[in-house]
């Protein structure tokens, strides 16, 4: 890209912008260095990292980059055997740290939202824990090498404590003496030239022996060291010198880990550099309010709202423009200050963003081109007082442009054949956009020139524009009207401003009548425009407004839908709250029932069963569904007749009518238990069968129900061998008298009766199927058989 015309266009203030959202001098590098690409692939590939950063930065604020800096220069030093310094060393391990950090935070991140880009340019940096290890177990944060680097340090700064205090003590006992305290200045201790001294008051020079160190400005005070002090702080002296070369020991150690791992080191610094880099672009279009653009090769572009990014956001009045479907050329005209070089500017340096991976401050769905090159021709000279040189200038840069553009550029050029007479200026700006329009670039120019109007109408894919302005204010809208040419307004403006109207009317007569029917058609399609936008701009407040009114029917009908569900909820909590008490106040009925039977031998008194029933009413929830009620009773009102297999619907049990003692009861074998239920409480399941008759050659006899046989028989005290041939009558009797299900009490026991009974039920020729009871049948002691 040429480097005028990123000047031109101000890119090297976005630069600048974009440099300081950089966590680190890394990015800040890259960021003064940033640069568009022609290349479409590589931009799409920039803005998507943009976009996983941004994606980063809106979930978690941005992400770590504390403690990474720019150690190339210590690194390159270390390369060649240099001995590092201790605060250079430790900016290398803290790289090494914080890299770790921010790749695992990338890392963990990438698990649950995808940054396949930015994991992928967190790979190189390296987590070299010996180099970081080695490095902070010999300097501290603040970059001072720690006793416990070396044992022979450690040795060293012992001694040196230990006769730096024994000196102290010394000089502390001396200037305690109050012989010795009027001679000194202060009572203190102080050092020069790393030997403890006292101050004392040049009079009494002559009464210590020693070496005189310092003196004060004035001379009246002079820093000696006594004499009783020397040999301390010679072997101090020793010691210091000892230390300054343990400590270089280290330093070259270390330098040593360093060098053997610089390749490494230096590419993981160029990864966090990027890294940095990448979610600076995504700080920058935080900031803006900046949108992902959609990018294309085809030489289209469509700005929603773009703003110039350099101009501030109140200011700044958003750009509608397309270019490069329908049209590839568009011409705007208008008066000066009108803001038509800022227009071409906002589409030049949006265009540049978004081809060095920048969001662009532009409403989504906003698309641009990228462009193997831009050009611009866009000067600051914006008055009558143009000259020759000033249009050479011009004509200088045009040139360059016609040599270097390709159908794949995008040409900017601002007020096209200004600076030299009108109607040779018209046609040499005629004649240029022609030759470009030919070639197939991309151009926007302004001009002041009414044959261009014309030009732009005659020609297919060419398109006038102008920038609106308000007559009424004298003052420009700075919006860009696609399609419609611009007006001069000098009639206007000079009437509006106090023109006397004889001269008014006298420049009218000299305007041809061909020009007057143009502005009069202009004048007429600005009108039309303005009513149209009103119209568009009313029908978008309706539509904001039935949209704000279907999302506000869309929660009323939410919250209604909420409010539903939980008093379903709570009314179904409720239905199961009360049809649980009920079960289990009817279990607790059956098995006081049971027991009552197991002591009465099967028989319940009358008073007992009506408490009981009394119960389960009171125990039943008072709302019940209507069909099954209605289905209870049709089935109640039904003939049941004994054997009939039925469910006393208040218990939920099954069972076998035995008795019918009455119009409106029956007695019901309930397992264990019998008990008189009324028939509008059973629900006939299935009817006994017809009566067996048995032909014989020579008479018929005929078996009726018993109604002394009963539907379960109890075994609990019997041997094996007995309890099988009275089972054996029992089934016979059972089966003669058409009884469907029977029950068979053998008790829990050891389980010897239960096992050979059920080996017996097994071989049995009148024996459908068996099982053990369930909960209210007698479980494990009662085996259930059914008869076929």
């Amino acid at each position: 890209m040429n480097p005028k015309v990123l000047v031109t266009l101000e890119y090297h203030k976005m630069r600048q912008r974009l440099a300081e959202y950089a966590s680190t001098s890394l990015g800040k590098a890259r960021a003064e260095a940033l640069a568009p690409s022609p290349d479409f692939e590589e931009v799409k590939r920039l803005l998507a990292a943009t976009d996983e950063a941004f994606k980063v930065d809106r979930l978690k604020g941005g992400a770590p980059f504390g403690g990474i800096r720019d150690v190339r220069m210590p690194l390159n030093r270390a390369r060649i055997g240099s001995t590092l310094g201790a605060s250079e060393l430790l900016d290398i391990a803290n790289t090494i740290g914080g890299g770790r950090k921010l790749k695992r935070f990338l890392l963990a991140l990438h698990e649950n939202e995808p940054i396949p880009l930015l994991t992928e340019a967190a790979e190189p940096v390296s987590e070299n824990r010996v180099v970081e290890e080695k490095i902070k177990s010999c300097i501290d944060d603040v970059a001072d090498i720690v006793d416990s680097a070396s044992s022979e340090l450690a040795r060293v700064r012992h001694e040196l404590r230990t006769n730096e205090s024994r000196a102290r003590d010394k000089l502390e006992q001396m200037i305690r003496t109050p012989s010795i305290q009027k001679m000194l200045q202060d009572s203190l201790i102080t050092i020069r030239g790393d030997r403890y001294v006292i101050p004392v008051k040049q009079e009494y020079r002559g009464h210590f022996g020693g070496m005189v160190h310092d003196q004060s400005a004035s001379g009246a005070t002079l820093f000696i060291e006594p004499e009783a002090v020397v040999t301390l702080n010679n072997k101090l002296r020793e010691l210091k010198f000892a230390e300054e070369r343990e400590i270089e020991k280290i330093l070259i150690m270390l330098s040593g880990y360093v060098a053997e791992a610089t390749d490494e080191l230096s590419v993981s610094v160029e990864a966090l550099g990027e890294l940095d880099f990448i979610f600076a672009r995504a700080s920058l279009a935080r900031v803006l309010k900046a949108t992902l653009p959609i990018m294309n090769d085809r030489g289209f572009l469509k700005l929603k709202k773009g703003r110039h990014p350099l101009l501030s956001p109140e200011a700044v009045v958003p750009l509608d423009v397309e270019l490069g479907n329908q049209f590839s050329t568009i011409i705007v005209t208008g008066p000066n200050t009108g803001g038509k070089t800022v227009s071409l500017k906002t589409i030049g340096l949006l265009s540049l963003m978004a081809m060095s991976g920048l969001f662009i401050p532009a409403e989504e769905g906003s698309q641009l081109c990228v462009f193997d090159a831009i050009y611009a021709d866009i000067g600051d000279e914006q008055s009558i007082e143009q000259n020759l040189s000033t249009f050479s200038s011009h004509l200088t840069n045009i040139i360059s442009i016609l040599k270097g553009m390709t159908p794949k550029s995008l040409v900017l050029l601002d007020e096209l054949g200004a600076g030299t007479d009108p109607s040779e200026g018209s046609a040499l700006a005629i004649a240029m956009l022609e030759y470009i329009h030919r070639i197939g670039c991309r151009v926007v120019a302004t001009t002041h020139y009414s044959e261009l109007k014309a030009y732009a109408f005659e020609r297919k894919g060419v398109i006038n524009a102008s920038m609106e302005f308000n007559v009424q204010t004298l003052s420009p809208t700075y919006r860009l009207l696609v399609g419609v040419p611009g007006r001069s307004n000098a009639f206007a403006i000079a009437e509006r401003l106090g023109l006397p109207r004889p001269i008014l009317e006298m420049a009218r007569g000299h305007v041809d009548e061909d020009d007057k029917r143009v502005e009069t058609m202009i004048a007429s399609l600005e009108t039309n425009r303005a009513a149209a936008e009103a119209e568009r701009l009313n029908a978008e407040r309706l539509r904001v407004e039935a949209e704000g009114l279907r999302a506000q029917l869309e929660d009323e009908r939410e919250k209604f839908r909420e409010q539903r569900d939980k008093l379903l909820l709570k009314a179904e909590q409720d239905a199961r709250s009360a049809v649980a008490n009920a079960r289990h106040e009817a279990d607790e009925v059956i098995r006081e029932l049971r027991r009552m039977a197991l002591e009465e031998r099967g028989a319940v008194k009358e008073h007992k069963l009506i408490e009981a029933k009394r119960r389960l009413d009171t125990a039943a929830p008072e709302l019940r569904d209507k069909r099954d009620a209605a289905r209870t009773a049709k089935k109640g009102a039904a003939s049941i007749e004994v054997g009939d297999e039925v469910r006393v619907v208040s218990l939920g049990q099954k069972g076998h009518v035995v008795d019918l003692s009455g119009a409106s009861e029956a007695t019901v074998q309930l397992g264990i238990m019998k008990m008189k239920v009324n028939k509008s409480d059973l629900e006939l399941i299935k009817s006994a069968p017809e009566v067996k008759q048995v032909q014989q050659p020579t008479a018929s006899v005929k078996r009726s129900r018993d109604d002394n046989v009963r539907t379960e028989l109890d075994l609990r005290g019997s041997n094996l061998e007995e309890a099988i041939i009275e089972t054996d009558r029992f089934l016979d009797e059972s089966f003669l008298n058409g009884f469907g299900q029977v029950y068979v009490i053998h008790g829990k026991g050891t389980g010897v009766l239960r096992a050979g009974l059920q080996d017996y039920f097994r071989r049995h020729k009148h024996i459908k199927s068996y099982r053990l009871g369930n909960y209210g049948e007698g479980g494990a002691g009662v085996t259930v058989v059914e008869l076929k």
